[in-house]
């Protein structure tokens, strides 16, 4: 005899907002962009987002991804990152007479510009990142005499400074604003006069996103978070849903990665995607989840974002013959 018992819904919550935020976009379009308009090669230098699918689909189209600039071809156009780059950087394509376009996320800028004019007041800045992000790499860049990494609330015990009035902290913008928050109350006890930035450099994607995957965690058993290994923004949202409770949190580039174990027990999958994640890999979970039976989608809103950002203004020039040009000069 069938058990009289009848089974739960299956259901997916699906958080919004999620996926491309405002700086990738522009970041991506800047590379389509310089490709129709300038024709292949486009040299990046590192993946433009952190995401394997965007920089897989580019390098179809005519991108080439360079870990160093020593890599691009004199004369060549090469773009930099939505991370941003060091000054060094700047100096060593102009070394190599190279056409620029800066695709450095606006508010990674802040941050450059932030670290720029702390360190031209003195104040020892402390940099709370990731080490060897390329995010951090690039702030440390602008001001490496004045700054120092602070990895964590764990790393603060090893921060010396020399003058404890003059102390600031920044951040890299895609950590977890409650790890942010917990380093900088332990600066705070550690230094009583530290002082904050003008405003929060946590960007406004990566908390929203962080507020709706903790939403997500108050009802799903499992929470998917689509994004690459190497986005920092990504894991983030991972340990996040964690910490506010999930079950289980596990991160995929694509609907391939899911382990159909996970869905053991599981009625409630709560799906988000990072910052750097084109619609397209969430809507391959949403058909893979529903051929498992987890049809019903549910939105779960949390925020509005309407923040665009314009593309770099190199766009607007004729980059191919500034090349020429400078790899014709003297």
């Amino acid at each position: 005899m069938g058990r009289m018992t009848a089974t739960p819904a299956r259901r997916v919550l699906l958080a919004a907002p999620r996926g491309y935020c405002a700086g990738v976009d522009r970041a991506v379009i800047a590379v389509e962009k310089a490709l129709e308009q300038y024709g292949a090669p486009i040299y990046v230098r590192h993946e433009i987002v952190h995401n394997k699918y965007v920089v897989q689909t580019l390098e179809k189209k005519g991108a080439i991804f360079v870990d160093v600039t020593a890599e691009v071809p004199e004369g060549s156009i090469v773009m930099f990152s939505a991370h941003g780059v060091a000054p060094t950087v700047h100096a060593e394509a102009a070394e190599r007479k190279l056409a620029t376009i800066d695709a450095t996320c606006p508010l990674v800028t802040k941050v450059h510009k932030e670290a720029v004019r702390y360190a031209k007041e003195d104040y020892d800045i402390l940099l709370i990142g990731h080490e060897g992000h390329e995010e951090v790499i690039g702030t440390s860049g602008e001001a490496p005499d004045h700054i120092q990494l602070v990895d964590g609330p764990e790393d603060v015990a090893n921060v010396e400074v020399r003058d404890e009035s003059k102390v600031v902290w920044l951040s890299q913008t895609t950590l977890s604003v409650d790890e942010t928050m917990e380093t900088v109350d332990a600066l705070k006890s550690k230094f009583p006069n530290l002082l904050s930035p003008p405003s929060d450099d946590i960007c406004y994607a990566t908390q929203n996103r962080q507020i709706a995957v903790k939403k997500l965690a108050e009802d799903a058993e499992l929470v998917i978070v689509v994004g690459s290994k190497n986005s920092s923004n990504s894991i983030r949202m991972v340990e996040v849903a964690l910490d506010a409770g999930a079950p289980a949190a596990h991160l995929v580039d694509f609907a391939s990665e899911i382990d159909e174990a996970w869905l053991e027990g599981v009625t409630t999958v709560g799906l988000t995607s990072g910052a750097s994640v084109p619609d397209v890999l969430v809507d391959g979970v949403l058909e893979w989840l529903a051929e498992r039976g987890y049809a019903d989608v549910e939105t779960v809103k949390t925020a509005d974002e309407s923040i665009t950002f314009s593309l770099p203004k190199e766009l607007r020039r004729d980059l191919r013959a500034e090349a020429a040009a400078l790899s014709s000069a003297e």
